[in-house]
C-alpha cells in the first residue's frame, strides 16, 4: 500500500501575517524531525496576492533564523483540496470558509492549535492590527502548532 507523502497548507485570512509563519515554523520543524513534507500557505482573501510578508513578519521570522522574504501571498483555491492532504487553518473564521470551499472527499481541515494538547479550537492570534510584539505570541503559537502536528504525523 502507498502512503501519500503529507502535505499542508496553512491558511489564515491574507497570507502575509500568521500562514506564512506557519508554513515556515513547520518547514523548520519538518527538516529537524526528518518528515518529508510538502508546505505552502495561503490566504481566504485576495487583498495581498503577490505581496511578500508583512515586515513584521519577517522580523519575527528571521530573529529566529529564518528568511520568509521570498515568499508571496496567493489565494487558496478549489484544486488545494486535492492538492494537499491537510488543510490547516488559523483560526475559527477561516476554518468555517474553508469547510465551505472544501469539495466532497477534499483534505483533511484542522486548526492549527487543534494539534497542540489542551488548545484544542484556540485561534492563533492575528497580529496585523496590533503592536509588534504581538508577532512574538503569534510565532510561539505557530512554532508549538507545527511541533505537534509534525509528532502527529510522524506517529501514524
Amino acid at each position: 500500500m502507498h502512503v501519500r507523502r503529507p502535505a499542508i497548507l496553512f491558511v489564515c485570512l491574507g497570507n502575509i501575517c500568521r500562514s506564512p509563519l506557519a508554513e515556515a515554523a513547520f518547514r523548520r520543524e519538518a527538516e529537524r524531525a526528518g518528515l518529508d513534507a510538502e508546505v505552502d500557505s495561503a490566504g481566504t482573501g485576495a487583498w495581498h496576492v503577490g505581496e511578500p510578508p508583512d515586515r513584521r513578519a519577517r522580523a519575527i521570522a528571521r530573529r529566529h533564523g529564518i528568511d520568509i522574504s521570498a515568499y508571496r501571498a496567493r489565494q487558496v483555491s478549489e484544486g488545494d483540496f486535492a492538492r494537499f492532504s491537510h488543510v490547516v487553518a488559523l483560526d475559527g473564521e477561516n476554518l468555517a470558509r474553508l469547510e465551505r470551499m472544501r469539495p466532497e472527499g477534499g483534505a483533511a481541515l484542522s486548526l492549527l492549535l487543534d494539534h497542540v494538547p489542551g488548545r484544542a479550537g484556540e485561534a492563533v492570534a492575528d497580529p496585523y492590527y496590533g503592536a509588534d510584539d504581538g508577532f512574538a505570541v503569534t510565532w510561539a503559537d505557530v512554532e508549538a502548532g507545527a511541533r505537534a502536528l509534525v509528532a502527529g504525523l510522524l506517529s501514524r
